[in-house]
């Protein structure tokens, strides 16, 4: 089994490793704060943030897929705040 010990990587390659791992944390905790668009919006602002500079990893599908369940979870608060403010 091949590991890499963390503190073998370029500092920069770590950093951008982390962002691409912050970026899909903060996706997951979008979706379960959408249910309070403010937060859930912002949280995933955050996370897209974080993706974009976490592509220049070699942890590209991560970074990949945090930006991804952060715009599912921005569409998540959206639907769901729209869906509160015309409730009649």
């Amino acid at each position: 089994m091949f590991e890499v010990d963390p503190s073998s990587l370029d500092p920069e390659e770590r950093t951008n490793k982390l962002l691409a791992i912050g970026s899909a944390a903060l996706g997951l905790m979008s979706l379960c704060m959408a249910i309070i668009p403010i937060c859930g919006g912002t949280i995933a602002l955050a996370g897209i943030g974080l993706g974009i500079f976490g592509m220049r990893s070699e942890s590209r599908k991560t970074a990949i897929f945090g930006i991804a369940v952060c715009v599912l979870g921005i569409l998540i608060s959206i639907v769901y705040a729209l869906a509160v403010a015309f409730q009649q």
